[in-house]
């Protein structure tokens, strides 16, 4: 219903107050009649003609950075706000439109770009700014963009401020920790070769390390090749300090994900390419795997624009941003159910997860582990699927899924982020508890280890359980990180909203940011990394 039919045609007593000092008369009882207000205006007294005061509409709509759904809503419900507002740069839009533009031109990866730039933006996200800020605030929840992140890679860390300052620590043989040594370190180090250069995103494999500019360089450092299998060094050149990756100077990058055999980087309008690992076309492509050079990930992503790239073993996830709404493709190795699609089998093109739409559930982040993945949704359910060895799709049971299953005993739990790793998965409520399920051999889920009479520990958890070392902190976790490979044992890291990073699971070569007791090469519980990311 238009808002300009609302009200009624009753009486309404109002009682006035009268200055003693102008008056001797009492106060009066008086009644009013209730007008019908309307966004435009008329000779009523006491009416606010929005008509005639747009820019301040404009103002409160842009300072109270709504949401794109509250923008459409406020045009579906009043005509005011759907008429040509006779703003500049463009007369003709709305003032959602415009507020929707304006807020866009708040972020990063916006501001640099050139008009031409930005509307071919518009169109491939389905020619409305509040798509496109729809499509840059999707980008932002699922990557942390623009604020601080720690990333747990295969024995060595990085960790970003929300400044875009970068530490590294932990194993070094390949260079990955960007120090121009190959020594390991033991705690938090600032990449100073970085100064002046502000991160925004930042990904790690296998004596690899990849790092995002807010300008949309890239800067790699560690093993040469961006497709190497990561148990294999031999062969490698390394390279000890971060160097801008030239073959990527014409992308504008946003978001790199490194997975075994390739890695893959997403442009600043939702284009995904790819490295290595092209060999029989399991990308779209025919490349060697020591290739350079990025490929587009060809088929039905070519024209849709993706917010968030997730790489495992041997396939890559992609969190697409339709105006009908968001969905998850997957492209590669099918072995286990991972790519979600019913089968085992490969795909070599990126292939829509049909599942979802009979789950009725809108992704919102993506999680590729080794050999399973997860996804939240909007309401705050979350799916997992593939190989459900040790518990980790978290059903009860170590059955695998070759389509998303929700997992149900998190339905009381409105989950807003998820993270996976190799048999392990990590979910994490809107209240900042944080869930963890699967296998915990290194002590990376953050339960106490259960060890019976002949020494064997019993960590493995089939079912989500409340990581209580993390409850008892007292802060509220919006980040958890863990190892992602099938080589290494893992660790695990978790960022509060204060800044705080805290740790544990293995830590033999440094990784948690502490040195470790004698004969001890991993840690149970959380302890908190000297370094403040906030």
């Amino acid at each position: 219903m238009d808002p300009t039919t609302s009200g009624s045609s009753s009486s309404l007593p109002f009682q006035t107050i009268v200055d003693p000092s102008l008056s001797l008369v009492p106060p009066l009882q008086r009644t009013f009649k209730r007008v019908q207000r309307h966004c435009f205006g008329d000779s009523n007294p006491g009416e606010f003609p929005l008509a005639e005061t747009p820019s301040i509409v404009l103002i409160i709509l842009t300072n109270c950075d709504l949401e794109p759904r509250d923008l459409a809503n406020l045009e579906a419900t009043c005509t005011f706000f759907r008429k040509p507002s006779n703003f500049a740069p463009d007369v003709q839009l709305s003032i959602t439109e415009l507020a929707a533009l304006d807020m866009c031109q708040e972020r990063a990866i916006f501001k640099p770009m050139n008009s031409e730039e930005k509307e071919l933006l518009k169109q491939r996200c389905g020619g409305s700014w509040k798509l496109v800020l729809r499509y840059i605030l999707a980008g932002e929840i699922c990557c942390r963009r623009e604020k601080s992140q720690a990333i747990a890679g295969p024995s060595h860390s990085i960790a970003v401020t929300s400044s875009g300052s970068v530490y590294s620590f932990g194993s070094n043989s390949s260079g990955q920790l960007g120090h121009g040594t190959l020594e390991e370190e033991w705690r938090p180090r600032l990449i100073r070769s970085l100064q002046g250069i502000r991160i925004i995103q930042a990904a790690a494999g296998a004596g690899r390390t990849m790092l995002i500019s807010d300008a949309g360089q890239v800067y790699a450092f560690g093993k040469e090749s961006f497709g190497e299998a990561e148990h294999t060094i031999e062969g490698s050149k390394v390279v000890t300090t971060p160097q801008l990756v030239k073959s990527l100077k014409d992308i504008y990058v946003v978001q790199a994900a490194i997975g075994n055999f390739f890695s893959a980087v997403l442009s600043r309008e939702g284009r995904v390419y790819t490295f290595c690992w092209g060999n029989e076309s399991k990308l779209g492509h025919r490349t060697e795997p020591n290739d350079l050079e990025p490929h587009p990930l060809l088929g039905p992503l070519e024209n849709i624009p993706v917010v968030q790239i997730a790489a495992g073993y041997c396939y890559l996830l992609a969190l697409a941003c339709q105006p009908s709404g968001m969905s998850v493709y997957s492209v590669g190795c099918g072995l286990g159910g991972k790519l979600g699609h019913g089968s085992m089998t490969d795909e070599k093109y990126p292939r829509l997860i049909e599942h979802f739409q009979t789950l009725n559930l809108q992704p919102r982040v993506v999680a590729a582990g080794a050999w399973h993945a997860a996804v939240v949704g909007q309401d705050g359910r979350t799916c997992t699927w593939g190989w459900g060895r040790y518990g980790c799709l978290g059903h009860g049971n170590e059955e695998s899924e070759s389509v998303p299953k929700v997992v149900e005993s998190l339905d009381n739990i409105k989950a807003v982020h998820v993270a996976t790793g190799d048999y392990t998965t990590f979910v994490v409520s809107d209240t900042g508890d944080v869930y963890s399920f699967g296998y915990g051999e290194s002590s990376s889920l953050g339960h106490s280890s259960v060890i019976d009479g002949q020494g064997n520990r019993h960590a493995n958890v089939l079912s989500p359980k409340l990581v209580t070392s993390l409850k008892n902190i007292n802060e509220r976790v919006v980040q958890i990180s863990l190892t992602n490979s099938v080589y290494w044992n893992a660790h695990t890291f978790a960022l509060t909203d204060s800044g705080k990073l805290y740790a544990f699971g293995a830590g033999d070569k440094g990784q948690l940011g502490t040195e470790l007791p004698a004969q001890q090469t991993e840690r149970a519980m959380p302890e908190q990394v000297n370094i403040n990311l906030s």
